[in-house]
């Protein structure tokens, strides 16, 4: 008994380090985010004995120019105006949430079928979808960007949910599809013989059992729409997302490491939520399907 509590003490305290060694860099950011600038570019890093203040987040979420957040006095200099990023935060949301929903609604569908239905080379299609997932984005980029201008969809919300809803698509069908296997083909079946149709089968039988994998395969295409820099910054100027907003804070004259730090720790709010509202079937994803609890 002795030893299995030792054991345990031990897979404990292993567990707490690893936390906190991945914990450490967001504190470090966090803290970073209401340091002064003389504490932030301090030679020796400095955890405490600097006075807080949120500077960088009233000039990146609140617009007020640099002179008059830093001395109560209302202003103009500083250029505030160009580090203010709520309609950055907002861009971004509608296109992580509008490429997750539509992606999840292909998805879904596609995965379904290639679970349920046989076929000569289904083998091949498969191959096909994860070949799609291995080819990186700059590769699609150049040709996106004449596409969309052609068409009418560069620099719009539409345009760039459906760049990130072509990205996420192949990841999101092979997961789906490992999630539909899970459940038994009887239950089809035994829908079908009470009279449903397919599609009945599929909304009212299937779907309520993978509830886990839908929310699992969300949390993954949400965060990659969220973090994604290369097709934002390709196929839009007058949209920014974060990420291609942030890279503005790099200017000629240095980088402006308090504002990315407010920006990125204010940016780690929507997506937490959003993790936050499936965390109820997120685990249940994870573990491959609730048939398995």
């Amino acid at each position: 008994m002795i030893t299995a509590h030792r054991h345990q003490l031990l897979r404990d305290l292993l567990a707490w380090a690893a936390v906190l060694v991945f914990m450490f860099p967001l504190a470090w950011w966090l803290l970073a985010s209401f340091k002064p600038y003389t504490a932030i570019f301090n030679t020796t890093p400095v955890y405490v004995g600097f006075e807080p203040t949120t500077t960088n987040y009233e000039i990146t979420l609140l617009g007020r120019s640099r002179v008059e957040a830093e001395t109560g006095v209302g202003g103009t200099h500083g250029g505030g105006s160009s580090y203010y990023s709520i309609p950055s935060i907002l861009d971004s949301v509608t296109v992580a949430l509008g490429a997750t929903a539509l992606t999840l609604a292909l998805a879904t569908l596609a995965a379904y079928g290639l679970s349920r239905f046989r076929f000569r080379g289904q083998q091949n299609v498969l191959l096909f979808v994860l070949s799609q997932r291995m080819m990186p984005p700059i590769a699609v980029a150049i040709p996106i960007f004449f596409m969309f201008r052609d068409l009418g969809l560069r620099d719009t919300h539409l345009g760039l949910i459906l760049a990130h809803t072509l990205i996420n698509l192949p990841l999101a069908v092979l997961l789906m599809k490992s999630f539909f296997d899970d459940v038994p083909q009887e239950l089809d079946e035994a829908a079908m013989i009470d009279g449903a149709g397919r599609l009945q089968c599929f909304a009212r039988v299937v779907l309520p059992l993978v509830r886990g994998g839908i929310a699992a395969t969300a949390v993954l295409c949400f965060i990659f729409s969220w973090t994604e820099f290369l097709l934002s910054l390709q196929l839009t100027t007058s949209i920014r997302t974060i990420p291609v907003k942030i890279s503005t804070f790099v200017t000629s004259t240095g980088t402006e490491w308090g504002f990315i730090t407010a920006l990125g720790s204010a940016a780690i709010l929507p997506s937490f939520l959003f993790i936050l509202l499936v965390q109820k079937h997120l685990v249940r994803g994870l573990t491959l399907g609730s048939l398995k609890d």
